[in-house]
């Protein structure tokens, strides 16, 4: 089950692919890591999708990893009068906290944080920014607009808030039973969305206590606003483009994109490009020429892994939308000028032994044309090195964690195997030889380049780099 690519691939199940049949040939298409969207279906859909994975984890005998995307809070108005009410651009539209009913003149706004953190000339925006307002006057229950942008309001649209850091937390009552039952299924990812802070990530990490890493979603301006901190206290992170895309410029959003990928290579965390990229396929069997454009770019940038959403929960054709982002990827790093650009972007090695050693790593595999990297790893610490490098040769994985050989599953070029404890060096040698051979990485004559840290099983120490023949 070696996949011929490096990029690697996230796919939402919902009712299109519920079936043990939809899961498995979702899996054979070229998924890598399936995301249960949190926002819909019971704990009973989840549990069962999650039995599912696991069992056909069993029998491929392949790592798959799993991503519960927990809702977050949902700021939302209240009821309009007949459902719905038109506003038009200069009027005046008042938002509070009462609960009557609103009309084209005001509508309930139930989140008291919203009025408090608002300022004068800030700006709101509802239904996913199809309606524009200003704040031209506020206290701490109500708010004073001026619609900018008119249209048809109706009940329950959401509400975004750009540019302010709300007093919230990204961790509702809903998302904390989510959390626990998600983390008693065994979900390897717990993705974390309306993250505003870095201590947004430090609540959820306390909650988790280590059984699940921590994706965070970017998603919110304020989060770029300390993109580096974000990064660097999150195990994984998201390029969620469709909220980006609401509350700051259309225009804006490729270029952070880009941004978070740099960064995010740079501290080495795996990173997932979402939001749309095959939108077109939830109807037809082909996307349009930008939308294959645009998961090209992502792969060209160095993305660990590229994401559908609506293409696989609900589309009408999930397993050719996985095809076809699985072709688009293979093609671009079949591209010359893939290679070029990331070594272009490559990033000078941190000055500890570990960076140094899987940083000679890269360079060596190159010189001697090695068939692979091998990396022994128990966190998954080694592997995330090797592939902030980019080799030009997969990564294979050997860890005795189950639970690490999952998380490793979305890491860029990098193929988990779970193998034994080793004891003694030879031990390592052994077991790289023969697992590159019967994952069929390499074949008799070829080399291989290890690296380990000494004591074995030291997590972070990698401090051994090593040649070996496959014979």
């Amino acid at each position: 089950m070696r996949r011929l690519r490096h990029a690697r691939i996230v796919a939402t199940l919902g009712p299109s692919t519920s079936t043990a049949e939809r899961i498995a040939s979702l899996f054979q298409a070229g998924v890598d890591m399936f995301r249960l969207n949190f926002s819909h279906g019971s704990h009973e859909d989840h549990k069962a999708r999650v039995e599912t994975i696991r069992a056909l984890e069993k029998k491929t005998g392949r790592p798959i990893a799993i991503l519960m995307d927990l809702q977050g809070p949902k700021l939302r108005l209240g009821t309009i009068t007949d459902g719905k009410a038109t506003l038009k651009r200069g009027d005046k539209f008042r938002l509070d906290l009462d609960p009557t009913p609103g009309s084209s003149a005001r509508a309930p706004l139930p989140h008291r944080e919203i009025f408090e953190a608002v300022v004068d000339g800030a700006d709101l925006l509802i239904d996913d920014g199809n309606i524009r307002l200003t704040v031209r006057e506020h206290g701490n229950d109500y708010a004073v607009t001026e619609v900018v942008t008119g249209g048809v309001i109706s009940d329950r649209k959401g509400v975004n808030v750009p540019g302010l850091v709300l007093p919230l937390s990204p961790l509702t009552e809903k998302d904390r039973r989510d959390l626990t039952f998600g983390l008693d299924l065994g979900v390897d990812y717990v993705g974390l969305s309306f993250v505003q802070r870095p201590d947004d990530i430090a609540e959820a990490r306390k909650l988790i206590a280590g059984r699940a890493a921590v994706l965070a979603k970017l998603e919110k301006p304020s989060a770029i606003e300390r993109l580096e901190e974000i990064v660097e206290q999150s195990d994984a992170l998201m390029v969620a483009r469709g909220d980006l895309g609401v509350e700051m410029p259309p225009e804006d959003v490729p270029g952070l994109q880009k941004r978070i990928l740099r960064v995010c290579r740079r501290f080495g965390k795996p990173v997932i490009v979402a939001t749309q990229m095959l939108e077109s396929m939830v109807r037809l069997p082909a996307p349009t020429r930008a939308e294959a454009s645009d998961v090209a770019t992502a792969v060209y940038d160095g993305a660990d892994a590229v994401m559908l959403s609506a293409e696989t929960a609900s589309g009408q054709f999930p397993i050719e939308a996985v095809e076809m982002m699985d072709r688009i990827i293979k093609k671009v790093e079949h591209d010359p000028l893939y290679r070029r650009i990331l070594d272009a972007d490559h990033y000078d090695p941190e000055s500890t032994a570990a960076d140094a050693i899987t940083a000679a790593a890269r360079q060596v595999a190159h010189t001697i044309n090695a068939a692979a990297i091998v990396t022994f790893t128990t966190t998954g610490s080694t592997a995330l090195r090797a592939a902030r490098e980019r080799p030009n040769v997969p990564i294979l994985c050997l860890t005795p964690r189950l639970n690490t050989a999952r998380r490793m599953a979305l890491c860029w070029g990098t193929h988990p195997v779970v193998t034994p404890e080793v004891r003694n060096f030879q031990e390592v040698v052994d077991q790289a030889t023969d697992t590159a051979k019967r994952e069929e990485f390499a074949g008799p004559g070829d080399k291989i380049v290890l690296t380990a840290g000494a004591p074995l099983g030291t997590p972070g120490a990698t401090n051994v780099l090593r040649i070996a023949w496959i014979t």
